[in-house]
Parts: structure tokens; C-alpha cells; sequence
């Protein structure tokens, strides 16, 4: 695939300085056009609709949204979007639901510039990117097993009493980020979305009772 005169990016960070940074970055490319930021999900997805870019940079950590969840939402609502995740976490995890999500590619923040660059020409040639030390992670995980943690047990019973991330962590005595780590934990392993299947889980293997 040969790449467009012009590849139109688009910025979703809730730091404007990371944003700033990026912006920078990219203007000294002759072939790449900052068409649009945003700083939350809302923003995010009234951006694309009126700016129609070719790639969108995005976080994973957004006030109103988790990133992968706006990736989701993004790639059904415009099929052609790519996406790069741009993100401080190199946890497997994130990297893995980002994939299921339909990113293209995962690069770190503290990446060189190249790195950055490189991995917006590998996506919009149609292709992905990931940082080396991603990729590595990804080439040589072997983790085939399904069975739980007793962490991820816990936060799945929170799950099926219906308590939110916040309350999860407030009552497990962890952060927030750690919920969200062992939520998508736990979605790669059982593949269970629906309520009633991860309440039937749970009582099946003796996480909660009847």
C-alpha cells in the first residue's frame, strides 16, 4: 500500500502538554498533518466525525473513558480509523486488549521520536507497530492459562455485586489502575461480557455463592 500525500493525524491525550509535545513533534513532517485534538472520549468522537483523520494517536487513560473502550467504539463507527495507542503503561494486559480492541499498534511515550514516526508509516502502509520491548512481550508470552487469580477472583466478585471501579478499589484497598488491569485480566481469560455468563461463572467455580 502506498501512503497518502498527506496523512492526516488526529491527538487524544487529557495532558495538553503531552499533546503539545506530540503536536511538535509531528510539524516537522512534511507528510503529516495535525487536523485535531481532543482531550476526552466526547471530544474524541465529535473530532473524528468533523475532522475525518487517517490515524488517531489516543491514550489509554481519558477522564471520561478508557481508551480501549473509545478504540472499540471508534473502529465500528469508522471502519478505515487506524489507531495507535500512545501510552506510559507496557502492561501485557493493556497491550493485549488493545489488540482485541482493533489498534494497530502500541508505542510507549518514552519511545524515541523515530519510533513514533515509524510506527504512524507502518500503520497507515496498512500494517502495525509495536515498541520493541511490546513486541517482545508479546512474541514470548506463553500464558495459556484460564484459571484466575486469587486477585482477579476478588475483583470478579465485585464485579457481579455491580460495584464500579472506584468502589472495587476503595474496598480491596488498590488503586484504580490496578481494578482496570485485572478487569481486562479477566476478560482475555473467560471471554465473558455478559453480566448473567459472569455471574453463572462465579457460582460455577465457587467465587460466590447462590
Amino acid at each position: 500500500m502506498n501512503l497518502p500525500p498527506v496523512i492526516r493525524v488526529a491527538l487524544v491525550d487529557d495532558h495538553s502538554l503531552v499533546r503539545d509535545g506530540i503536536r511538535a513533534l509531528l510539524s516537522v513532517m512534511p507528510r503529516l498533518e495535525v487536523v485535531g485534538e481532543a482531550e476526552n472520549g466526547a471530544q474524541a468522537i465529535e473530532m473524528v466525525g468533523r475532522c475525518q483523520p487517517d490515524l488517531l494517536l489516543m491514550d489509554i487513560s481519558l477522564k471520561d473513558m478508557n481508551g480501549l473502550e473509545l478504540t472499540r467504539l471508534l473502529g465500528k463507527q469508522y471502519p478505515s480509523l487506524k489507531i495507535l495507542i500512545l501510552s506510559m503503561y507496557d502492561n501485557y494486559e493493556y497491550v493485549s486488549e488493545s489488540v482485541r480492541a482493533g489498534a494497530s499498534g502500541y508505542v510507549l511515550k518514552n519511545a524515541p521520536s523515530r519510533e513514533i514516526i515509524a510506527a504512524i508509516e507502518a500503520i497507515i502502509s496498512g500494517g502495525t507497530f509495536y515498541s520493541a520491548e511490546i513486541a517482545q512481550r508479546l512474541a514470548t508470552d506463553q500464558n495459556t492459562d484460564n484459571e484466575l487469580t486469587p486477585r482477579e477472583s476478588q475483583v470478579l466478585s465485585k464485579m457481579v455485586q455491580g460495584l464500579n471501579n472506584k468502589e472495587m478499589a476503595r474496598e480491596l484497598d488498590i488503586s484504580v489502575r490496578t481494578v482496570e488491569t485485572h478487569r481486562l485480566s479477566i476478560r482475555r481469560k473467560l471471554n465473558i461480557d455478559k453480566p448473567a455468563a459472569l455471574v453463572k461463572y462465579a457460582i460455577d467455580h465457587g467465587i460466590i455463592s447462590r
